[in-house]
């Protein structure tokens, strides 16, 4: 009887989540709590501290501007440009409050899983998707010259551009998503291959078919130098010797004005030719010789389909040499260097073949800058173009090909598009050119890709080696490229 009496004197008392939820039934949550009210205030305080910050940052950045002049500096303001940076800043930050980071239920989840389910789709679809990509860029420059003719140049040397930094991302993929390692200083080795065309067509009268194999060994020599000094580094450290590697390369070319020209750079570098035709006016140019009215676009139809033929080699070389053991030792470095070297995998061998075939394909892509741009100096080759392409390679997902191409065309070509853009005068004043704050977009977009795709756009892998069934592998699985 006693224990069912007490049974009954259990089960009437109420639980206290109950007791705590009655109270407050019927009505509107106090402004402390998290109801819409307080929630509301709360992301308009914190707006207004953002926005304060904002300002007091950007006073100096955006509300003032220095020019040169005869006297001096010259001093402008520009009150417009910083009352509406500020207030850019409020609406993101109180937009950002109330539908993310203070929402019941944030709208990231949604697009989480719009851009997990395009991550899954992609590779599902990676041999319609390159095929239709490949057939695509083959006719890229004639659908170009048939639907946009009075903007034929600037859009087909922006397609050479963007098809440029697809094969850089390609060869840094080497060696940050298959090995691990992670390289910021990529931008030395295509400044050693651009620097090698320069100076060999300078000193020895090399042209472009020449002097390319010589560039992508010379780059592929100094990879292998950079790699001997950091064979037992990790992680940062390796970062941070990557990163001094690319700066003494560019103040060896900056002060060794005997032997690079110096800040002066070098000019004069000779156009590629196709078996000896050059693409200019005359009797021995290409047109003459095809019996074509001579127009300046063949020489950059022709500078596309070179870069495009690099690319595709660069991509074909990569995706064989991943099947190959080499590639699975790469694999095995990234995943775990300790395990990789207990199976009897030499380490040391393995980094330097990554360094090496990674910084060969940068010194080919160099050589090709060098010849597209005719001119080449120090300052095209600093920190800022190895981050560009280290934030292709993360966003489009490491150890992902078609990602890479996916984050070249959006970045590069978003860039690109920005000088587009009109009304962005009207906003903030004549003088404001949007490619100037490239790098805070670049930081903007890593910092929302690592939020809700971490693993960047592309998040599924295909394995190298399969027993029965080839199934693809969500990259949860795969090692992030931090030389661990």
């Amino acid at each position: 009887m006693a224990s069912s009496t007490t049974g009954v004197k259990v089960s009437g008392k109420k639980p206290a989540g109950d007791q705590a939820e009655t109270p407050s039934r019927g009505r509107a949550p106090s402004p402390a709590g998290p109801g819409g009210g307080g929630r509301f205030q709360g992301s308009l305080r914190d707006a207004a501290t953002a926005a304060f910050v904002a300002g007091v940052l950007g006073f100096f950045f955006i509300g003032l501007r220095t020019d040169i002049a005869p006297g001096g500096l010259d001093i402008k303001a520009r009150w417009t440009a910083w009352i509406v940076s500020i207030l850019v800043v409020f609406a993101g930050r109180l937009a950002l409050n109330l539908f993310v980071f203070k929402a019941e239920r944030p709208v990231t989840l949604g697009l989480g899983a719009q851009l997990s389910s395009v991550g899954e789709t992609l590779p599902g679809l990676s041999k319609w998707l390159v095929r239709l990509l490949l057939v695509f860029a083959l006719v890229l420059p004639f659908f170009l010259m048939t639907v946009f003719p009075s903007k034929q140049r600037q859009f087909i040397d922006l397609a050479i551009l963007i098809m440029t930094y697809i094969m850089l991302g390609w060869g840094l993929n080497i060696v940050v998503g298959l090995a691990g390692l992670l390289d910021l200083g990529y931008v030395a080795f295509y400044a050693v291959g651009a620097y090698s065309f320069a100076l060999l067509s300078q000193y020895f009268d090399f042209g472009f078919w020449m002097a390319l194999p010589l560039a992508g060994l010379l780059a592929a020599f100094w990879g292998i130098i950079l790699g001997f000094p950091v064979l037992r580094l990790r992680g940062d450290y390796l970062a941070i010797v990557t990163l001094a590697f690319g700066e003494i390369i560019r103040i060896v070319l900056l002060n060794w004005y005997q032997f690079t020209n110096g800040p002066d750079g070098i000019s004069g570098i000779p156009k590629p030719t196709l078996f000896g035709l050059e693409f200019s006016r005359g009797e021995d140019g290409f047109a003459a010789f095809f019996g074509l009215e001579y127009a300046p676009i063949h020489r950059f139809i022709y500078l596309y389909y070179i870069i495009l033929a690099l690319a595709l080699i660069t991509n074909v070389v990569t995706i064989r040499l991943r099947k190959l053991p080499i590639g699975r030792a790469w694999e095995a470095l990234r995943e775990d260097e300790i395990a990789c070297r207990s199976l009897g995998i030499n380490t040391r061998n393995t980094k330097l073949t990554a360094f090496a075939i990674g910084a060969m394909f940068g010194g080919f892509a160099g050589s090709f800058f060098a010849t597209r741009q005719g001119f080449i100096s120090p300052e095209s080759f600093t920190f800022i173009e190895s981050a560009m392409i280290l934030a292709i390679v993360v966003l489009g997902g490491l150890g992902s090909q078609i990602g890479v191409v996916i984050a070249s065309v959006a970045m590069i070509g978003g860039i690109e598009m920005l000088r587009n853009l009109g009304f962005l005068t009207q906003i903030f004043g004549p003088g404001f050119d949007p490619v100037q704050y490239r790098m805070l977009i670049f930081g903007l977009a890593m910092v929302l890709i690592m939020v809700w795709k971490p693993r960047g756009l592309v998040s599924t892998r295909e394995p190298t080696a399969v027993l029965k069934e080839k199934k693809l592998i969500g990259a949860d699985a795969v090692a992030q490229g931090e030389g661990h």
